[in-house]
């Protein structure tokens, strides 16, 4: 299987370690930046320094740049794309591809940020403005790159409107280390991925002022609640949010210490600005983008998300932690379900 991956950042580096290290399924995996010196790095080292230090790359791995028309031509060949940027490239690159007849998932987790009035979109909702004659889908689940990449258990979720994608995404992912659930709720899927996000920088803000286990135990599954309602009035099913892509990927982000939005709510506990939390971390930090894209759409669709309410505050300088805190704690007694 001819498996393309746009993106050589740290998770579209994990993923191509693992196809490429399934000796048994052959797959030809080539690993796509768009910086020349960074492929020649990464050549040269076989080691991505930037990313995932200490992960050597497979012999059998294949780089390339971009270089003029490389990305279409390698596009063409492919089996499978793979599209491993941020959320804010997204659109770019899915306007590259728009042509491009192979199936195309991408890894990304959140809202596009809104222009002006216009709510934030999901990933979907922006291939289908880019570039909507795409067969597309969304590899998504609890994980976090470095174990990936060291062969760690993890399991994820190919979603997809579309069966031809979500076989081709376990095809291509499924081996002794990594097991691939198949989902058609791709809107499920994409909600829980990117309102973990934003839930991980509560629960880091949470742990940073040490509020407790009770305390965290309460936001986790708060949360989920709201993750749950967003996801429902946009048409997911409920199902979806107790799978590895609502519960089990907001576990691992609200809790793991890899978590780069816990990190982000742990650094603002400790009285760090936004700009000093984000410039520490080295990485995109997603919830960080999206939690205001989030709020405008539940407030859109008249969906009740206090605690992303409260990041987004916290996040703009309009509360302190300890106000975030008492803001949520001071709200009315009410059903919990």
């Amino acid at each position: 299987m001819k498996i393309l991956i746009l993106g050589a950042g740290a998770w579209g580096t994990a993923l191509a370690v693992a196809a490429s290290s399934q000796a048994s399924a052959h797959h030809q995996v080539t690993l796509w930046t768009r910086a020349p010196a960074a492929a020649t790095g990464l050549n040269t080292l076989r080691e991505n320094l930037a990313y995932l230090p200490g992960v050597r790359l497979p012999d059998t791995l294949a780089l390339a740049c971009n270089a003029p028309t490389l990305l279409g031509e390698l596009a063409t060949q492919a089996d499978l794309v793979v599209v491993a940027t941020p959320m804010a490239a997204l659109r770019g690159m899915l306007a590259q591809l728009q042509n491009c007849q192979a199936p195309v998932a991408w890894l990304c987790k959140g809202f596009e940020p809104a222009k002006n009035d216009a709510s934030g979109l999901l990933a979907h909702e922006v291939q289908a403005q880019a570039a909507p004659h795409l067969i597309v889908g969304i590899l998504s689940g609890p994980s976090f790159a470095q174990e990936v990449a060291r062969g760690h258990p993890t399991a994820l979720v190919a979603a997809s409107a579309h069966a031809v994608v979500r076989d081709a995404l376990v095809a291509a992912f499924h081996g002794p280390a990594l097991r691939v659930y198949a989902n058609d709720d791709l809107v499920g899927v994409e909600v829980g991925g990117a309102v973990k996000n934003v839930l991980a920088i509560a629960t880091g803000l949470c742990d940073g002022l040490n509020l407790g286990l009770n305390a965290r135990a309460a936001l986790v599954t708060r949360g989920l609640a709201e993750m749950t309602r967003l996801g429902l009035a946009l048409g997911a099913k409920p199902d979806t949010f107790m799978g590895l892509s609502g519960l089990g990927d907001l576990v691992l982000t609200a809790t793991g210490d890899l978590s780069r939005n816990r990190k982000v709510g742990l650094a603002l506990a400790q009285g760090k600005s936004l700009a000093q939390a984000v410039e520490s971390l080295g990485h995109v930090a997603e919830g960080v983008y999206c939690a205001r894209a989030v709020a405008q759409r539940a407030h859109s669709l008249g969906v009740d998300m206090p605690i992303t309410r409260a990041v987004v505050a916290l996040l703009d300088g309009q509360i302190s932690p300890a106000e975030g805190v008492a803001l949520l704690m001071g709200r009315d007694a009410r059903q919990e379900t």
